[in-house]
């Protein structure tokens, strides 16, 4: 019964794990305006991240993949 039960909580978890996310479009200028900024801002986070990120990191190439100006 507990295998059952582990099994059927594994195959809810992996297929909840595999069902794409959706986010809709902004409708109105101010949602627009903080859908940009929060771009803005993953995109600077991502930058930063790259810069004090250590050349030795195995996350360095995954970190600074997509970033401009980065060294690898």
């Amino acid at each position: 019964m507990i295998r059952i039960l582990t099994l059927a909580l594994l195959a809810t978890t992996v297929g909840a794990c595999t069902i794409p996310t959706y986010e809709a479009d902004p409708v109105s200028a101010t949602q627009w305006e903080r859908r940009q900024d929060a771009i803005v801002r993953q995109q600077a986070e991502r930058e930063r991240l790259c810069r004090i990120t250590k050349e030795d990191d195995p996350r360095k190439e995954e970190l600074c993949r997509g970033v401009s100006g980065a060294r690898q």
